[in-house]
């Protein structure tokens, strides 16, 4: 097994989208030219709907309503972030000599992350052939997602990433098809607790679970 590498956490709290894309795409440049070491960012956005470059994605929004719709470069389909959501973005290069260079294992990587921030608070979670994300299923047996991934990377320096569902108001998917399902399989860690969580420990809990699953240590955590 590899040492871990380092990377710097930083802690937004609650930023809008696009603020927060624009500060991706500028790590993002400034870690390729060797300017600054890999980056996590967290995040809570206000109400935000994004399009993935799925040619299907557009269709996907049924209603918006006042809530801003936003076509980034990531892949996957429609999404909806908000409140009580947390999103993280790892701005990460990907080494040829590390043997790191496989999206899909990044992706992975991404999910096992999540699937172990949710077996923390007693959540099963896993994944669902030829989807990506963190799924679980209901003592009911109906399939429902906890976590969406979208990934972009340029010069195998990744951005763009996961969003999972702690307290989310899961009424917003019902505005879409998110990443092209019925706003039904959606579901939150709180749901399925049946209780209210600790946002800021939950937020712990998933850092902690992503440095680990992509081989990261943190150097510095800043709050912005």
């Amino acid at each position: 097994m590899m040492p871990a590498k380092p990377w710097t956490v930083r802690d937004l709290g609650v930023a809008p989208f696009r603020e927060v894309w624009a500060l991706q795409l500028a790590l993002v440049e400034q870690r390729q030219r060797g300017e600054v070491g890999d980056t996590l960012l967290v995040v809570e956005h206000p109400h935000v709907f994004t399009l993935g470059r799925s040619r299907a994605a557009e269709g996907n929004v049924l209603a918006p309503g006042e809530v801003e719709v936003v076509a980034v470069e990531r892949g996957g389909d429609v999404t909806y972030h908000g409140p009580g959501q947390l999103v993280a973005y790892p701005i990460v290069l990907l080494a040829e000599e590390d043997h790191e260079r496989d999206l899909h294992a990044f992706l992975r990587n991404l999910e096992e992350a999540a699937i172990r921030t949710c077996a923390r608070y007693g959540v099963v979670a896993d994944r669902e052939p030829g989807k990506t994300g963190a799924w679980t299923t209901t003592p009911a047996g109906a399939r429902k997602k906890l976590a969406s991934i979208g990934i972009a990377c340029r010069r195998w320096v990744t951005f763009h990433g996961i969003a999972l569902n702690v307290a989310t108001d899961l009424a917003y998917f019902a505005r879409i098809n998110p990443c092209g399902f019925e706003a039904s399989v959606m579901t939150s860690v709180a749901a399925l607790v049946g209780g209210a969580l600790d946002l800021a420990a939950v937020r712990a809990a998933f850092v902690a679970e992503l440095g680990a699953a992509l081989g990261r240590v943190a150097t510095g955590r800043a709050t912005e």
